[in-house]
């Protein structure tokens, strides 16, 4: 044989062992129809577009307004949204020892014990190190708490409310909440022992680290990053 015929030759050779090799099922079927309209809006005549998707599934059923309600419960840094209930740092010590203290310290301190699997450890509450600077960004690894790092007292109690205590968020009463968050105030010296917390007070008070924090008023734009 020629060497010219050698090239040839194998891709004849290569084309019959694929052909032959090769299951010619209905998939390679649907495959090879397919390709063949390849480029054109031209579809195989056993595949057919998806339908368009409904407006609605019907899926669930409308929310009540009491299922609202009881997640409508949002505070903002103004006060806007606080219940009506009240509390002070004596009461707020009593629900704080049965409900936070196990995980949190009896004092604030952080952490007791191991926390469970997956779970961080609960974070320190009490603390006003540094009192005379706002060094955070530049040593990252600093303790943050309530008194010196939480900007507003009023998301204190919406983030209390929320979520704590971990093995039953939302089941304190506004009250408990009241006392829980006047209790954590006092320890921190932000407020006196004799202080009474309510929707008036508590949006009053102003956090020791409030004026450290600045409002984003970016507006968007080619440099909005």
């Amino acid at each position: 044989m020629r060497p010219g015929r050698v090239v040839p030759f194998l891709a004849a050779f290569a084309v019959w062992a694929i052909s032959e090799g090769c299951d010619r099922g209905p998939l390679a079927d649907r495959a090879e129809k397919a390709q063949r309209t390849l480029g054109s809006e031209r579809l195989p005549p056993d595949v057919r577009p998806a339908p368009e998707p409904p407006a609605r599934f019907d899926v669930g059923r409308p929310a009540t307004a009491a299922e609202i309600a009881a997640w409508d419960v949002d505070v903002s840094p103004s006060g806007v949204g606080l219940p009506q209930g009240r509390g002070t740092p004596m009461q707020g010590a009593a629900v704080y020892a049965a409900k936070c203290a196990a995980c949190h310290g009896g004092t604030g301190e952080g952490q007791v014990g191991t926390p469970p699997l997956g779970v961080p450890a609960a974070p320190k509450l009490v603390g006003r190190e540094p009192s005379d600077s706002f060094a955070f960004g530049r040593d990252p690894k600093r303790v943050k708490t309530v008194g010196n790092y939480w900007p507003y007292a009023t998301t204190l109690f919406d983030y209390v409310r929320r979520t704590m205590p971990l093995s039953a968020p939302g089941s304190l009463t506004n009250s408990e909440v009241y006392a829980v968050v006047a209790f954590l105030l006092a320890a921190n010296g932000v407020i006196e022992q004799t202080a009474v917390m309510d929707s008036l007070t508590l949006a009053a008070v102003k956090m020791p680290a409030r004026d450290k924090f600045v409002v984003d008023d970016r507006k968007g734009g080619p440099g909005f990053k």
